[in-house]
Formats: C-alpha cells, sequence, structure tokens
C-alpha cells in the first residue's frame, strides 16, 4: 500500500493527538512520530505548531467558513431562503465546535500557552472572531437584499447563533443522558428559526 505524503500523515497525526490529548499537550515531536516522521520534516512543512493548528482546522474539521464566504457572496443562490442558509450555518458551525472545542479547550488551562497561541493567531490573521464576523458578514449581505430588517444587529445576532452552536459542543456531557435534547439537524433549524424572528425583514 502506498504510503501517503508526509504533510498528510502530519495533518492527519495532528489532529488525531490533538483530538485525543488537546492542543497543549500535542507536541511538534509527538506529532513527528505519530505521522513517522522526523520533526524536522514536520517543520519544513510547517513553520509552528499554531500553523499546523489552522492547517487541521481548515483540512480536517467541517468547513464552516468557506460556507461563510460562498453565502456572503451568493446569498440568495439556488433561491435558498434566509432561514435555510442559517440552518447550514448552525449546523456546520454545531459540527465544527464539537471537533474544535476538545483541540482547543486544554488552552485554557495554561494560560502562558495560549497567551503565545493567541499571538500566533494574530500574526496569521486568524482566530476564534472569525466565524462571527463571517456570519455577520452574510447577515450584512441578507441586509442590503433586503431579506433581513434594516435595523437589524448582525453582530449581535451572529454572536447568537454561534453562541448557541459553541454551547451545544460541551453543555450536555454531564447530563444523564449525555448529548444534547434535539437532534442535529431539529437545533440548526430551531436555532436559525428563533435568530431570524428576531432579525428577519
Amino acid at each position: 500500500m502506498e504510503q501517503k505524503p508526509a504533510r498528510v500523515r502530519i495533518i492527519d497525526a495532528a489532529h488525531q493527538l490533538m483530538l485525543t490529548i488537546g492542543l497543549a499537550r500535542a507536541t511538534t515531536k509527538e506529532i513527528a512520530r505519530a505521522a513517522g516522521c522526523s520533526e524536522a520534516a514536520l517543520y519544513k512543512h510547517f513553520p509552528s505548531k499554531e500553523e499546523l493548528f489552522v492547517a487541521v482546522l481548515k483540512e480536517r474539521l467541517p468547513k464552516l467558513n468557506p460556507l461563510l464566504r460562498r453565502l456572503t457572496a451568493d446569498p440568495a443562490a439556488g433561491e435558498r431562503t434566509v432561514e435555510e442558509n442559517l440552518t447550514e450555518i448552525a449546523r456546520e458551525a454545531a459540527l465544527f465546535y464539537a471537533q474544535s472545542f476538545p483541540i482547543a479547550a486544554s488552552l485554557y488551562a495554561e494560560p502562558r500557552l495560549k497567551s503565545r497561541h493567541d499571538a500566533a493567531m494574530r500574526e496569521l490573521g486568524t482566530g476564534p472572531h472569525m466565524p462571527i464576523q463571517g456570519v455577520a458578514a452574510y447577515l450584512r449581505s441578507e441586509q442590503s437584499a433586503g431579506r433581513v430588517r434594516p435595523g437589524a444587529d448582525t453582530y449581535a445576532a451572529a454572536s447568537l447563533l454561534l453562541g448557541a452552536c459553541v454551547q451545544r459542543a460541551f453543555a450536555y456531557d454531564a447530563t444523564d443522558e449525555g448529548r444534547p435534547p434535539q437532534s442535529l439537524d431539529e437545533f440548526a433549524a430551531s436555532v436559525a428559526r428563533t435568530v431570524l424572528h428576531g432579525i428577519g425583514a
């Protein structure tokens, strides 16, 4: 069986380790070992662990940001309603946060590492604020199209929508059922409908 290219193996190994032991504990040395390459080889592809983390988010997790860019560029593509678009956003966001939350949560236990990570994200021009900005931009495009109320606060609406998706990623672990009370599709539709009720034209 042909071996995968080194870059693919590194991203796969990083994804698996970040999911199981968290971003803070997944060292480049351990990632390289799991990928079957040297640490030097890892750094040829990724100058820092933060850049590797961004690659994992972009290439192994649900594609939230590309969806937001597509909808912002053409919100009414295929004559979809705002509710349908928000439902798709909520569904992808819930999947994205369910996978990214366990990866990044370990950073909050190590303030120095988190501070360094945040600085690196700023240098790379990315971070957890990007989806909020993306949803707000999409909603502004809908305002321009007359499908969202002119005075609606798009930033607040984006924060409410994505905040619910983040909460779904961890808020129900300690319940008797150990899972959210709604299916993913029910949740996405309900959150989208509720947000739209407050901002719809």
